[in-house]
């Protein structure tokens, strides 16, 4: 047996319920979520690397969930794009009710485009840096940095919630001598 069949087995019995967990936070639907799992899951083990542990090869397995995601999403895009030259009306897409939290976040985060919802789920659900999420999509720190506040406002709005609804206001005077 291989030595990476063994770190295949666990991720695939062990691991396979917080990947695919990982991977619905970025497609919002289980079927898509499983297949965007299985992609990275044959991304991983099909190319040849030197994978020292389970964790390592959850590492780039998770790596590769985000990878895919947003490779499937531009891939999209610019068929969308093709797409839409050929017709005349666009169709918008459903929205899902907003039954609880988990809906209403899945739903917010479902408005983002592609790179956005990547950085803000790296960000928020995978608790990486900028740097890291910069260095994990290839892209600048400023670039991340705008995606994360932008999708911040834009979920924000989405979810009803207050921008700055915590701060107080204070109103600094000059300080005299005594």
């Amino acid at each position: 047996m291989a030595r990476w069949q063994g770190f295949y087995d666990e991720l695939a019995e062990a691991r396979y319920p917080s990947l695919l967990a990982y991977a619905m936070a970025f497609t919002g639907q289980r079927a898509t979520a499983e297949d965007l799992v299985q992609e990275a899951m044959v991304r991983t083990f099909s190319s040849p690397r030197r994978l020292s542990s389970a964790q390592h090869a959850e590492h780039y397995v998770r790596r590769a969930i985000a990878s895919v995601f947003v490779d499937d999403k531009r891939r999209e895009q610019l068929f969308r794009r093709s797409a839409s030259r050929l017709a005349d009306a666009e169709v918008a897409p459903d929205r899902a009710t907003q039954v609880d939290n988990r809906d209403a976040v899945a739903d917010a985060l479902a408005t983002l485009t592609p790179q956005v919802r990547a950085c803000v789920v790296l960000r928020y659900y995978d608790d990486l840096t900028v740097a890291q999420i910069a260095d994990r999509l290839g892209l600048a720190l400023g670039t991340v940095k705008r995606y994360l506040h932008d999708g911040a406002e834009s979920m924000r709005g989405e979810l009803g919630a207050e921008p700055d609804a915590e701060r107080v206001e204070v109103l600094v005077t000059e300080r005299r001598e005594r």
